[in-house]
């Protein structure tokens, strides 16, 4: 299969492929996301099923509240943990610099994990997220987690965070698909070596009806959910698509043989409303 339309310098070859992050690291670019998923069988045996049809990189939240189930479906999962790409968040009451480096305490007691592959800045608390960062930069440091970012930050927050921080985060998650593209942002990112990750690629479930997605599901004879996570990876951006259906998880990694064509991209960049399912990373109140 031919690159030449691909994103720059990334590569997409299968489910066990990576984006490298500018430390060195290399970050699958495929995920299990957990977000609603119940600390109990469901995320579970989600995580286990991710595992074992070949994932390596699982994505939870001290918000969450299903770490501990995360935790035991890597520990079932079968997999060394040095080949699983495993992903927490600080949230927004436990920021600020001593607060946040037990809330990573606390996350890796609840995962029963000795380090964490990525830790986020879950949203960018006013007056408190430069804290919070020198907090992940210490941990950074202390070699207690391989790389550090941050969610929801917008360009401006970005800017303000570069000029104190010592280290440049490696990954921006953010709400990312075709009613939200935010190109400007995803250039900056890329400008500044910041891995751009997805966050709700469906829109929750809404896209599913929208009709252009229909038209390119049928014209590639793919579903819905592969052709948006394609149209991610060949956009560069790491996509951690969440389910927890067996099935559902199988057919989000079979995105490996085909490509969406230059024209599809361009169309599907081209259906971005600015229009967010998530809160805005400026007027959250939570």
């Amino acid at each position: 299969m031919s690159n030449k339309h691909l994103s720059g310098i990334k590569n997409i070859t299968d489910i066990s492929g990576t984006f490298p992050l500018h430390n060195g690291v290399n970050m699958p670019y495929l995920g299990l996301g957990t977000y609603q998923s119940k600390n109990d069988q469901e995320v579970v045996d989600a995580v286990r099923f991710a595992l074992e049809i070949g994932y390596r990189h699982i994505d939870t939240a001290s918000v969450y509240g299903n770490e501990e189930g995360v935790g035991e479906g890597i520990a079932l999962g079968g997999v060394q943990r040095n080949d699983i790409f495993v992903v927490s968040k600080v949230w927004n009451n436990e920021q600020g610099f001593d607060t946040t480096l037990k809330a990573f305490d606390d996350s890796l007691k609840r995962l029963k994990l000795d380090y964490l592959d990525l830790y986020l800045v879950h949203w960018p608390v006013v007056a408190k997220y430069k804290e919070t960062w020198r907090a992940l930069e210490r941990l950074y440091h202390e070699k207690r987690v391989r790389a550090i970012g941050v969610s929801n930050f917008l360009q401006h927050h970005l800017e303000d965070l570069l000029h104190e921080a010592e280290v440049v985060p490696m990954v921006n998650q953010m709400e990312f698909h075709p009613y939200l593209v935010q190109q400007q942002l995803l250039n900056f990112c890329n400008q500044k070596n910041i891995q751009y990750e997805a966050w709700s690629p469906f829109m929750q479930g809404k896209i599913f009806g929208l009709v252009p997605l229909k038209e390119l599901a049928t014209k590639y004879g793919k579903s819905i959910a592969q052709v948006t996570l394609r149209w991610n990876l060949q956009k560069g951006v790491v996509t951690i698509p969440k389910s927890a259906k067996k099935s559902r998880i199988e057919s989000n990694a079979a995105i490996f043989d085909f490509e969406l064509s230059p024209e599809d991209m361009s169309y599907l960049d081209s259906l971005d409303r600015e229009e967010r399912i998530g809160a805005h990373p400026d007027h959250f109140d939570f």
